[in-house]
């Protein structure tokens, strides 16, 4: 059989030289000689292993050989190198160490012989005290391996033949509890490292180990073979007494684990302890918690059967309405949450509504509009839920005070309201007034369309103008306040009833203007505008077309029923009417006047007295300051043009005083105008010039419209190529994209916005 105690001998794969590389090697190999064993210093003899094995190093592989430590640097005169000179002329000192600071070793790397046949690392650490001293770790593991190296040496005996005394290593139980805190934190991967199966191959027979800790155990106990056994006076050198071990460190290790397990229960049990003193507390206050609750809940029920024996009709104290309030009242204050939590609704049911019906039998609403009141605001506090629901999705099942409202007070509204005259608004109105706090929004809303509406407009149907004594404006406008756009449906109506009333009517009759001018404010801008375009500017024309200019006899009727229209029509269609029927007639007569040799004193009279006559809003527009300038010119010219004929005295001087007076009080006027607009436009501030910038095409039309006072609103229920028709004074537009169309001949034209303006003018 083959030796497999002598040292294995590894083949180097070195680098691949060339032929004559090999050859100068193979000189180099010739020219020097073996180093002899007896040559060799005692002190560099290996020693022998305790095993009885001898390793012998060969004379070229071994590093540690007498030629490294004799000789430093020796080595260099069997190559062409020049390393020991190129060292020293960087400044390498012989003897200390390499580096700037010295720091580096010069010694070689020593060998170790290991004791056995195991891997590398199998025996501990392998480091040599010179490479410890020169690169120091620290390695628990190795410690912890030189320990058990040191309990296993125990049971050997001493080589010399003298009996070794064992050392015994103790460990305290607050040790084994700490090693048991540090391998309860172990990972899962070192767990399964730890329970490895692992396949030894390095001796005679293959042997199996189910972890590496068995392996390390293995390798420290030493071969049994009769040659490592026995040495050479045959004497016993250890015996392995692997089943004794075995059974020792079993015992040992379920000692450990005892302790361990014992300290980690007692752990548990101590958390478990605190944990429950938590759980104690937290559920003492649960049930202090409950006792108040059940104690507050006691009184509540209490208070509700007091309330219940109190309603029964054999009770001699029955409870009212003011006492139930009172004792909801203390239930909100000191019993809240529980008031909150409980059914409101089924309370108030079986409690407040009874009383409630037996409060309100008798009442008259229109009589006593404010009955109740303060009551029904009342129990609106104790009733109603903190968050309202939508006007459109009320949930009478989840507030009890709208159902209170509904189911109690509504009842008698329907009664009220079925019975009454809308032209007897007046009880309604104050009674709906005073309610309108107190009524939930839906219900009112409710009230207004469903009850109140319809009976507004069924009498609008009825009314006549004609033969109805009581305006109508007097029992319509009443419920502006409270129904506002609600009205809208009625106005259409009103107006087309107005408009068949005046078809006969004359200028003269004022009645109309008595009638109209509440609804002034009512009606919208454009619509009202459109009505007085229709109904009422043909009429005060046809009475213009009346008046006769007689400056010696002059009856004023027809132009006073025309001028008191001024706050009623628009000052655009009140100087349109000048424009075509009175200053045609009166700049004719001035003319004829001046003709005839005037007294042109009487001319200023009458010329002062006519202007006197229109409002400084009527003459500050420039068409009519154009007529009466125009007045002047006539004036002027007549006294310039008369040089040869009779000229009353001071004629030329008074006409032409009057004309600079009347030029400087139009100056004046409008300086004055200006001066307000600018102080009106400082007051409303910047924010309101920018709110009035028009949003599109429409609105930039409507206001430049409105600086030009042209009458610019829809024609009703005409349209071209699906766009809404406009009336732009006396022209029709529409607007598509941004563009306005006019009417023309035969087709609709294109215009811009400023010869829109022009042409309405």
């Amino acid at each position: 059989s083959r030796d497999y105690s002598a040292p294995v001998n590894f083949i180097s794969a070195g680098l691949k030289k060339s032929a004559a590389e090999d050859m100068s090697e193979e000189d180099s190999d010739e020219d020097e000689k073996p180093v002899k064993q007896e040559e060799i210093p005692k002190e560099f003899v290996p020693k022998k292993l305790k095993t009885g094995g001898n390793f012998k190093p060969s004379q070229k592989g071994f590093v540690g050989g007498t030629k490294s430590f004799v000789d430093f640097g020796s080595w260099e005169r069997h190559t062409k190198g020049i390393g020991q000179k190129l060292l020293q002329k960087m400044g390498y000192v012989p003897g200390r160490g390499l580096g700037k600071n010295a720091q580096g070793i010069i010694n070689p790397i020593e060998a170790k012989q290991r004791k056995g046949k195991g891997a590398v690392g199998a025996y501990g650490s392998e480091r040599t005290s010179q490479s410890l001293q020169d690169f120091p770790v620290v390695d628990s593991e190795e410690e912890a391996e030189e320990e058990f190296q040191k309990e296993l040496s125990q049971w050997r005996k001493d080589p010399n033949g003298g009996k070794k005394k064992p050392k015994y290593s103790y460990k305290t139980v607050e040790e084994l509890k700490a090693k048991g805190r540090i391998n309860k934190k172990l990972s899962a991967p070192q767990k399964e490292l730890s329970q490895v199966k692992v396949i030894d191959m390095t001796g005679r027979e293959q042997k199996v180990y189910y972890s590496y800790s068995q392996i390390s155990h293995k390798h420290n106990i030493p071969d049994d073979s009769p040659q490592q056994l026995l040495g050479k006076d045959s004497k016993p050198q250890g015996f392995a007494l692997p089943e004794l071990e075995h059974n020792l460190q079993l015992l040992i290790d379920i000692t450990e684990q005892e302790i361990i397990q014992n300290d980690r229960q007692l752990q548990y049990e101590r958390d478990m302890v605190v944990n429950l003193t938590h759980e104690i507390q937290k559920m003492s206050e649960v049930l202090s918690h409950e006792e108040t609750a059940i104690s507050n809940l006691s009184k509540v029920l209490e208070m509700v059967e007091e309330c219940e024996r109190r309603m029964q009709p054999s009770c001699e104290n029955p409870l009212t309405l003011d006492e139930c309030a009172k004792i909801f009242e203390t239930l909100q204050d000191k019993y809240y949450e529980e008031y909150r939590m409980s059914d409101r609704v089924d309370l108030a049911v079986a409690i407040v509504y009874p009383l409630m019906k037996d409060y309100f039998k008798n009442w008259d609403p229109l009589k006593d509009c404010t009955y109740g009141t303060e009551i029904i605001a009342k129990w609106k506090s104790l009733l109603e839920n903190d968050q309202l629901l939508s006007h459109s999705g009320q949930d009478l099942s989840t507030d009890a005070f709208h159902r209170l409202m509904w189911e109690i007070w509504m009842p008698y509204v329907r009664n009220i309201v079925a019975q009454w005259q809308p032209r007897n608004c007046g009880s309604m109105v104050d009674f709906l007034d005073s309610w309108v706090n107190v009524v939930p929004v839906w219900i009112l809303d409710n009230i207004l369309d469903q009850l109140i509406f319809p009976k507004l407009q069924k009498e609008v149907e009825s009314w006549n103008p004609l033969t109805d004594t009581v305006p109508i404006h007097s029992w319509i406008h009443p419920w502006l306040p409270l129904m506002q756009a609600r009205l809208e449906p009625l106005y259409s109506p009103i107006r087309n009833k107005l408009a068949n009333a005046l078809q006969k009517w004359h200028p003269s009759d004022s009645s109309a203007k008595l009638i109209l001018q509440p609804w002034k404010d009512v009606f919208t801008p454009g619509s009202w505008e459109a009505f007085m375009v229709k109904n009422i500017v043909p009429k005060l024309g046809m009475c213009l077309n009346e008046l006769i200019i007689n400056p010696h006899q002059q009856h004023m009727d027809a132009f006073y029923w025309v001028i008191d229209w001024e706050g009623m029509i628009s000052v655009s269609s009140l100087v349109g009417l000048l424009e075509k029927h009175f200053f045609p007639k009166w700049l004719q007569v001035l003319c004829s006047w001046l003709s005839n040799s005037p007294n042109y004193e009487e001319i200023t009279k009458w010329y002062l007295g006519w202007k006197s006559m229109f409002s400084d809003q009527v003459l500050a527009h420039p068409s009519i300051k154009d007529k009466f300038n125009e007045a002047l010119d006539i004036m002027n010219r007549a006294v310039s043009s008369s040089v040869g004929g009779y000229m009353q005295p001071g004629a030329r001087e008074n006409i032409a005083y009057l004309t600079h007076t009347e030029r400087r009080k139009d100056f004046q006027y409008e300086a004055m105008q200006e001066r307000r607009e600018a102080e009106n436009m400082a007051q409303r501030g910047i924010g309101m010039a920018a709110s009035s910038v028009p949003m599109n095409f429409k609105d930039l039309i409507q206001t430049k419209a409105e600086e030009h006072n042209i009458v610019f609103m829809p024609v009703i229920g005409k349209r071209h190529e699906g766009k809404q028709l406009y009336t732009f004074g006396r022209i029709v537009i529409y607007i598509d994209r941004g563009v306005v169309f006019v009417q023309g001949e035969k087709t609709w034209v294109p215009t811009s916005l400023q010869s829109l303006i022009d042409m309405a003018k």
